[in-house]
């Protein structure tokens, strides 16, 4: 085998009717890619019974690495537990729910030996429904615009990352961040694929609106400070229509007379509800970058691993720990 290892990340929730087959199918594609590797399953609070069959396969394969959070943090502090963890030079992130075939991971490891730091992917017919694709296709616009980075589907968790692009993402405080983003800011060169996209046989997809929503708002904040300053333009140019708009009320005063607006009242209320609103809309972005300030510098961990289930021989890694380190770790962001 290859004397560079591969590490899969896969963020688990509930997911105990997709475990069985995907860690079967993930052993067989790591298999296929010629090297050590090391499927590393972060269970991130699951109420059902993925706990118990990760804990199985564990002691099954020594491919194989469970890593427990006490509860739910969320996809991508489960993705950062898992990165903690992983020791191979390149490092591929997954989702849990099979959309995205195990199968393509050979290709991403394929495409990382050309020397690139990021491989990111684009799903072939996508299986989702016409919300998720058009709210999709609308926050990779925006990314784009942003970061000037030309990577066509940020969604994708089906990604491979160079191991000190991995280092440089721990390394960063935020709480709140978007993996793929963060990745592409430290990556010299990224590269994309096209995969393959299967629709989701068992399970319910864990995003709901108001947690798409969510995720928009953290996606929108965590780039840059763009939307203040497109805030800033929207106001100046808001105020710039309402001193127009009441230069010609003042000239139709005096060349219509007062009567002809209801004396201007009804004019005056639609110019003050335009104001009130743009204050609004200033005042919730500006409470998200508050929120974000007041959670980064309390310097609380993003997660915390409960235990950590490893093979106790040593595999192509090196040794690393007991089987079952149960000591809680706590993981500083």
């Amino acid at each position: 085998m290859s004397a560079t290892g591969l590490s899969v990340v896969i963020p688990v929730f509930n997911e105990q009717d997709c475990l069985p087959e995907l860690i079967k199918r993930c052993l067989a594609a790591c298999g296929q890619t010629g090297r050590a590797f090391e499927i590393i399953l972060v269970d991130d609070g699951s109420r059902d019974g993925s706990r118990e069959i990760i804990s199985q396969a564990a002691d099954a394969s020594p491919e194989v690495v469970g890593v427990f959070l006490n509860r739910n943090y969320g996809q991508h502090a489960a993705v950062f537990a898992g990165l903690e963890q992983s020791r191979g030079e390149v490092v591929v992130t997954l989702d849990a729910d099979l959309q995205n075939p195990p199968e393509e991971i050979p290709r991403l490891v394929q495409e990382m030996d050309r020397g690139v730091d990021v491989v990111g992917t684009v799903r072939e017919n996508r299986r989702d429904s016409l919300f998720r694709r058009v709210a999709s296709s609308l926050v990779n616009r925006i990314v784009q615009r942003v970061t000037g980075v030309m990577m066509h589907d940020y969604g994708c968790m089906l990604r491979a990352y160079r191991r000190p692009i991995v280092k440089a993402m721990l390394q960063c405080a935020e709480r709140s961040t978007f993996i793929p983003i963060l990745a592409n800011s430290f990556a010299g060169s990224t590269a994309e694929i096209r995969v393959s996209h299967a629709p989701r046989n068992t399970g319910k997809s864990k995003y709901s609106l108001l947690k798409l929503i969510s995720l928009q708002f953290d996606l929108l904040t965590s780039l840059s400070t763009f939307p203040l300053r497109l805030l800033s333009f929207f106001g100046a140019l808001i105020a710039a229509s309402g001193i127009g708009f009441g230069l010609l009320l003042m000239v139709l005063r005096f060349a219509y007379g007062a009567q002809w607006a209801g004396e201007g009242v009804f004019t005056l209320f639609a110019i003050l509800f335009i104001f009130i609103g743009a204050q609004f809309v200033g005042l919730g972005l500006l409470g998200e970058y508050i929120g974000r300030i007041y959670h980064d510098v309390r310097g609380r961990p993003r997660f915390f691993i409960q235990e950590i289930k490893r093979a106790s021989q040593p595999t192509a890694f090196g040794a690393r720990g007991e089987a079952s380190q149960k000591q809680p770790s706590l993981v500083e962001p």
